[in-house]
């Protein structure tokens, strides 16, 4: 078979030695309606060897893990396995091809012990009806004891922890007998030590002879754990290089590109001028177990962005402060004042609200009526004597229609039928509702288009304009960017810097969030 004229660049083998091609793509193309998440990508990923896959969010990495695994059919391009032309139809086929992957998101059955969903696809049984449970725990204790996870075999799942999780996951993918492996951000949930022994895990495996592909935006992995790098940008391939040929802020260089001139021509560098109490300050804030605290503050007026990796903690923070889950520790201060937040409700009670990042399932009753969700939070507004005011209701819903512009039929459309940025808007008019003083946007644009991505973001100008104190998490870095007064970067549950306005840098941001002295 003829192969693509590629190579690693910086590191071209003596002929004869390099270990074989195992998996290759050769103008590999994907397409969904108006986006390109795959270009004619080329990649070749050796036997035996451990390759990173890196980029920025859209990328195009999940992708690229989906086609080869089955989920997505290529729209043209051809992709190779073990030297035999590889066209897989569904995930069925990727399995039967030995192709091993371990999600981000979790796939485990909360109700099944551990050793029911370690071998849930070829359970061992007796005469072919009953359920050889020795068998079973015998095989599942060995599994276990690969990943370092010692949990008794008939826990329930939903007894485990994240991490826990996580490794019984790796441990799943082992189960059977596979011939690539590909890890998704296998770390995100899991703490220095338990880091440790899942490379002593991905290296165990690799040296059987099983080829890995590690997705992983924590560079210091990469540089720690992989032989290869491919760096993805807007879906096309960049580079392919080898780990010890280059250095981290040559990859998120690549990463990154060039800078975006657009935004930075628009984006004033001048810094602004805050009052000096805060409208917002958080001290020694710990959740989850971190032994860290953060520290932050947020001023009438600003808008600060809180970026980080997956895992550093971003929506864990949001959570944290709204009271939507239990601090280990911690202060909070509104205008100077010291207030518990305990929970959501005395959250809002204080002017502090949050728009989670699963508005669909968190922050809107889908069925209802856009005038229904915009008041939900304060019926007090459109009640006379206990009883609903309807004509009440429909003019404050009107009245907050024309404020944000919300693009709707009429006040009694069901949020259901509305656009991904007309129902963000929706969510914004019941906290603005509120007159919410502190506002937390958790992935605002997740999920809209470029139009409304701009109108939401001009809302938020607006908003800090009339002296609403804003913090945003987002996982795209130009976003805040254009966005923002300043940036500050979490890595592991843990503040790893801050960034001014006249400071921005894609670079500097990425550099931050992939940082290993957030570990130290």
């Amino acid at each position: 078979m003829e192969t693509w004229p590629l190579r690693v660049e910086n590191d071209s083998p003596t002929p004869g030695t390099a270990p074989s091609p195992f998996l290759e793509l050769s103008r590999v193309t994907k397409r969904f309606p108006g986006v390109v998440a795959l270009d004619s990508v080329d990649v070749i990923v050796r036997k035996g060897e451990i390759h990173a896959l890196v980029g920025e969010n859209g990328a195009g990495k999940s992708t690229l893990i989906k086609l080869l695994c089955g989920t997505y059919v290529p729209d043209s391009g051809l992709m190779y396995l073990g030297g035999m032309l590889y066209r897989p139809q569904s995930p069925l086929d990727g399995l039967k091809a030995g192709i091993r992957v371990v999600y981000q998101e979790f796939s485990l059955l909360p109700f099944l012990s551990v050793a029911e969903n370690l071998l849930f696809d070829h359970l061992p049984s007796r005469y072919r009806i009953l359920l050889d449970r020795k068998n079973l725990q015998e095989r599942t204790t060995s599994l276990l004891a690969q990943v370092g996870l010692d949990v008794d075999p008939w826990t329930r799942v939903e007894q485990l922890g994240v991490a826990q999780n996580q490794l019984l996951e790796i441990a799943k993918a082992l189960s059977t007998a596979g011939r690539l492996l590909i890890l998704d951000e296998p770390t995100a949930t899991l703490t220095t030590t338990e880091i440790s022994r899942l490379f002593e895990i991905v290296r165990n495996v690799r040296d059987t002879g099983v080829t890995i592909i590690y997705v992983s935006h924590h560079l210091n992995e990469i540089f720690q754990l992989c032989d290869t790098v491919t760096v993805l940008r807007n879906g096309s391939r960049v580079a392919t290089k080898a780990v010890s040929k280059t250095n981290s802020a040559e990859v998120v260089h690549l990463m990154v590109g060039h800078e975006l001139e657009s935004v930075r021509a628009t984006h004033s560098t001048v810094a602004r001028k805050f009052d000096e109490t805060p409208a917002l300050r958080i001290q020694g804030l710990r959740y989850r177990g971190n032994t860290h605290g953060i520290d932050l503050d947020l001023h009438y007026g600003e808008l600060v962005g809180l970026a980080g990796l997956v895992g550093s903690g971003r929506t864990e923070t949001l959570r944290a402060i709204f009271g939507a889950d239990q601090r280990d520790a911690g202060r909070i201060y509104r205008d100077g004042r010291s207030v518990a937040l305990r929970n959501p409700s005395e959250a809002v009670k204080n002017g502090v609200c949050l728009l989670t990042e699963n508005r669909k399932e968190e922050g809107l009753v889908l069925p209802m009526a856009v005038r229904v969700n915009i008041t939900l939070t304060d019926l007090a507004q459109v009640s006379r004597a206990g009883f609903l005011d309807r004509t009440a209701e429909r003019a404050l819903g009107q009245r907050w229609v024309k404020e944000i512009d919300l693009r709707i039929a009429s006040l009694e459309q069901a949020t259901l039928d509305l656009s991904g940025g007309n129902q963000q808007k929706v969510v914004l008019a019941k906290w603005l509702l509120r007159n919410a003083a502190v506002l937390m946007l958790d992935e605002p644009t997740r999920g809209i288009d470029v139009g409304a991505k701009a109108e939401i973001h001009e809302l938020l100008r607006r908003l800090a304009a009339r002296k609403k104190a804003i913090l945003v998490v987002s996982s795209e870095i130009p976003e805040l960017v254009s966005l923002c007064d300043r940036i500050v970067v979490l890595s592991r549950g843990r503040v790893a810097g801050e960034v001014l306005r006249d400071a921005f840098s894609e670079e500097r941001i990425l550099s931050l969030a992939a940082s290993v002295s957030s570990l130290n």
